[in-house]
């Protein structure tokens, strides 16, 4: 590093005020484009980018495609269904289908009512309009029981209770950012993407859905701030919650950015007066201020200029990269205080000088140790996680330099004022963990025995797991609203099972005869179908569920939903299946599907029925829904023919409400979708998955090899099993990285190893406080073990370095370490201190997150700098790897 003290002392220490005027216009240029900085909280930023169930999940979500949606939960003070709710219930819905953006408005009171009282095929086929709850005659008994049992709206609709409705606000499908989105993952996946075009086309295709989500992600939030108004004025008719996916985003960036605001303000300012009580100087106070705000202004206009954005993973990196600086900034002001001390008439330039040059290679060597314990987080998968190790790694090297710079020439332009003078009463805290270590150095390494016995237990109960619940407090509308849909609306996380149809030319029972499957064709002038009945099917419904009306729940989380599939989604197949020409021809041949046979509707209920026994399972809808509702309008159970008309004979409206959603005839598939329950303490997706597929292929009528799993639950568990495989299985590789270089920078392989060892302890301490309260590693937290890694490492570095220097001079173990614990100790201790003490706000957020980004910060700033003061030392008094004592 000396070759570099030349240019460094002619270009910065020389000249002083060109360096400081240098670095003011960077940073004016830099806070010019802080206007530009965004939060991204977009379903595609939490997508693991190559996991191959991602493709199959947005073919899934094409064909049985429908509508993001809002949810606001009505449960009012009078009874359910009585004038005092319906009435504001429908006059707030009419204030929603007037906003824009909305495409239509689902309540109790635009639905179809099938058994209240019951109807018959008649009534059905005499092409008058079903009633609803708008009709004057209606039973409302009968309704409210109809709406808590009836296997399509209990649960779904209304809560079995009867004392909770849903209100769903359906947005319309922007086609543009679909085909943006198509077009990035199609070039994403070209092999031309390798030479100079490709990649151009590519950088033009990501900019462009990058700009269009952003615009729809503004468009979204100012949507949700209109709902949200309108429900406030009917909060005196009832309870309600806001909710879906849309709201969450909208949420989680409003939290994000108010911990950026203000929080960041309260830590600064709590590190002002933490450094104002520790050096009592309005230099050393403002000196490492200035130098955070620089950096962390340099590094968000970067990101501003870049439009690189930050998510509620990424947006950590201002947090982290303040205690990096700051860091640093006290490393040279503590070396520089005790020069000063040590010589109070040698002149600034030298004092300056000699700092510069005594700690340019630990800080150097810290800086790179740190990153390299970030860049393993690029490995991920996961684009925020990615994200945040390529910020942290660049806003390391921008921290290095910027202290490097701004510090020393902060010092040489402030005027020197007094040498530091130790107070003659009191001892440091930092000689009083050496005394500890001295005397009762046997106890110090017996406890850090029992540390890692507690640390393989805690480790042994991580769980790679979550709820998305307990990101938010319970006081929070999140919080409260997922609760209800959860407990009484039949639960949130989607779940898809795909079921094929078996590859068989076996007859279908009761249709032996001739066809491709097995089927006898069912004629278009089938003696049970005539033109009077479809006339009557074609009038029958007055559109309750069609794609304008319908009770959506969008599949596709790269549209952002994270709710169950709409039961009642528009045609999948992008034409009316069933359109005028659908009938023509008398004599039109018709094989039925195999899902419309006696054996494929066993194997639809037997698959419903397992998955709904399930205690994690919310609501359940397949085509067995459909089933038992035919069955009742029928009045006893469906043979063979009947389910072949079934499938031939609805008419649009009533295919789309109980036929499309959960089967694709061209693919001849049946699905399943079930609304898994986010707050169930049973739930633990890998093994719930597992289990099921094994239950499901144990089925005496399916396969192994006929069913698929999707749906966000599917593609979250894929998230969090790749984030445990690749960062806590990663974390060996940065250990050996880091054991290399601490072995080029000391020259000794046994002080490399005594320096790693209070790391391995620090970030195993960490990972085992996690398993052993409970917290689970996930999406937020799985970035805490390269944090404790990054800020272990800096402690230990200094601390070794200075020994050896230390040491030299009269080779005595013991007093090399209490010298080292009254110098660098003191920087270790100051630096914690002020971390921890400004990081303990972050304990106040209402974003669950936050807290526990505060929290395990800070017990892994105490960890590292206790090894740091204890275990190191000792290790270094026991094994003596510097050569035997004089």
């Amino acid at each position: 590093m000396n070759f570099l003290l030349v240019p460094y002392e002619a270009l910065v220490l020389r000249r002083p005020w060109f360096a400081l005027a240098f670095l003011a216009l960077l940073t004016a240029v830099a806070a010019s484009q802080l206007g530009k900085i965004r939060l991204d909280a977009s379903a595609d930023s939490l997508l693991l980018r190559g996991d191959p169930a991602l493709e199959f999940f947005r073919e899934v979500g094409e064909r049985y495609s429908a509508e993001e949606f809002l949810l606001i939960t009505w449960q009012p003070d009078a009874p359910l269904l009585s004038d005092a709710s319906l009435e504001p219930l429908k006059r707030m819905a009419e204030e929603l289908r007037q906003l824009p953006g909305v495409s239509s408005v689902v309540t109790v009171n635009d639905v179809p009512l099938l058994a209240s009282p019951p109807v018959g095929l008649s009534a059905i086929t005499s092409g008058d309009p079903l009633p609803s709850l708008q009709d004057p005659a209606v039973d409302r008994e009968l309704a409210l029981r109809e709406f808590t049992t009836s296997p399509i709206y209990a649960d779904l609709l209304v809560g079995r209770d009867g004392e909770v409705t849903a209100v769903q606000i359906n947005l319309a499908r922007d086609e543009r950012y679909a085909q943006l989105l198509e077009r990035r993952e199609s070039l994403r996946e070209m092999p031309g993407t390798r030479n100079a075009a490709g990649r151009e086309a590519l950088a033009e295709a990501e900019a462009e859905f990058k700009a269009y989500s952003a615009a729809l992600q503004d468009g979204q939030a100012a949507l949700v701030v209109s709902v949200r108004a309108i429900a406030d004025r009917y909060r005196d008719h009832a309870k309600l919650f806001v909710g879906g996916v849309p709201m969450i985003a909208s949420d989680m960036v409003s939290f994000v950015r108010s911990d950026l605001v203000v929080f960041g303000s309260a830590i600064l300012g709590i590190m002002v007066m933490v450094l104002a009580v520790i050096f009592r100087r309005v230099r050393w106070v403002l000196i490492p201020l200035l130098n955070c705000v620089v950096t962390v202004t340099l590094m968000l206009g970067l990101l501003a200029y870049l439009d690189w954005r930050m998510t509620v993973i990424s947006s950590n990196f201002v947090a982290v990269l303040l205690i990096v600086n700051l860091s640093i900034a006290i490393h040279l002001v503590v070396r520089y205080r005790e020069l000063h001390a040590e010589d109070p008439d040698l002149d600034t330039y030298n004092l300056v000088k000699e700092t510069v040059s005594s700690m340019a290679v630990p800080c150097f060597y810290t800086a790179i140790t740190t990153i390299v314990a970030f860049v393993s987080l690029v490995v991920s998968g996961l684009q925020p996680v990615i994200d945040f190790g390529w910020m942290m790694s660049i806003g390391i090297a921008v921290a290095l330099l910027v202290a490097f710079i701004l510090v020393p020439v902060l010092m040489l332009l402030w005027p020197q004022g007094r040498a530091l003078r130790k107070a003659s009463g009191g001892t440091p805290m930092t000689l009083h963990a050496a005394r500890i270590t001295d005397r009762f150095g046997t106890p110090v390494l017996l406890v850090t025995g029992a540390l890692c016995v507690a640390i393989a237990v805690g480790v042994s109960r991580l769980e790679v797991e979550n709820r998305f619940i307990d990101y938010f407090k319970e006081t929070t509308e999140i919080y409260q609203g997922m609760e209800l849909l959860d407990s009484r609306l039949g639960g949130t996380i989607p779940l898809d099972i795909i079921l094929s149809a078996p590859a068989s030319d076996t007859p279908l029972p009761g249709l032996e005869g001739s066809g491709d499957s097995g089927g006898e064709p069912v004629a278009a002038d089938d003696p049970f179908f005539d033109a009077d009945t479809q006339a009557g099917f074609d009038d029958a419904f007055d559109d309750p569920f069609a794609a304008e009306d319908a009770f959506a729940a969008d599949d596709d989380l790269a549209s952002g939903d994270s709710f169950a599939q709409d039961p009642f989604a528009q045609d999948p197949f992008g034409e009316d299946p069933f359109g005028e020409d659908a009938f023509a021809g008398g004599e039109e041949e018709f094989v039925p599907s195999y899902w419309f046979s006696l054996e494929g509707m066993r194997a639809v209920e037997e698959a419903h029925a397992l998955v709904n026994a399930r205690e994690e399972s919310g609501k359940v809808l397949s085509l067995a829904t459909t089933f038992s509702v035919v069955k009742d309008l029928l009045g006893d159970d469906i043979g063979a023919v009947e389910l072949a008309l079934v499938q031939r004979s609805l008419p649009p409206d009533i295919a789309q409400l109980m036929v499309l959603p959960y089967f694709d005839e061209g693919r001849d598939e049946a699905r399943v979708t079930v609304r898994v329950k986010e707050t169930s303490q049973q739930l633990r997706r890998a093994s719930f998955l597992r289990e099921l597929r094994t239950e499901l292929g144990a089925l005496p009528n399916l396969e192994p090899e006929q069913i698929r799993f999707t749906g966000m639950l599917v593609l979250y568990n894929n998230v969090l099993q790749s984030l445990f495989r690749s960062q806590i299985l990663t974390l060996g590789v940065v250990f050996l990285a880091i054991l290399a270089m601490f072995w080029l920078l000391f020259r000794s392989l046994s002080v490399a190893l005594i320096t790693l060892a209070p790391n391995l302890l620090a970030a195993g301490l960490v990972l085992g406080i996690m398993g052993l309260v409970g917290i689970p590693l996930d999406i937020m937290t799985i970035t805490i073990a390269a944090i404790v890694v990054g800020i272990g490492v800096d402690d230990c570095i200094h601390y070794v370095y200075r020994f050896r220097r230390e040491f030299a001079r009269d080779r005595d173990y013991t007093a090399t370490m209490y010298r080292c614990h009254g110098s660098i100790g003191r920087a270790l201790y100051y630096t914690t201190l002020t971390v921890v003490v400004g990081f303990s706000v972050l304990t106040l957020s209402n974003f669950t997150p936050s807290i526990y980004f505060g929290l395990l910060t800070v017990a892994a700033m105490a960890a590292a700098v206790i090894g740091a003061l204890t275990l190191l030392p000792r290790l270094l008094v026991v094994v003596q790897p510097l050569g035997a004592p004089r």
